[in-house]
């Protein structure tokens, strides 16, 4: 997520002129680069849900990026968030114990 709000504003501020020339200097593909943007759909509060996860250091992630996709794919914000909190579970935010 914070790579995507990262691109983001490099694409804003003119940094970057487009996907193409974010994809060559992040060393991804475009398709790659189009799958981390999409993450700049999900509804903000959805964004911060992300942003403040308990860090992980063993194992799998609690949430992956493949998980998300459907959902930032769903232009519907209310949707996102009742199909994120399908998702998430007993996952959450960092300040949550």
């Amino acid at each position: 997520m914070a790579l995507a709000i990262h691109f983001d504003h490099a694409l804003a501020s003119g940094r970057l002129r487009s996907q193409a020339d974010l994809a060559r200097a992040g060393q991804v593909t475009r398709a790659r680069l189009s799958q981390i943007m999409n993450l700049c759909n999900l509804a903000p509060d959805l964004q911060e849900e992300l942003l403040f996860l308990k860090p992980y250091f063993n194992g799998r992630a609690p949430i992956t990026e493949r998980q998300i996709r459907p959902i930032a794919a769903e232009p519907n914000w209310d949707k996102q968030r009742r199909r994120f909190k399908k998702l998430t579970g007993s996952a959450g935010r960092s300040d949550q114990e």
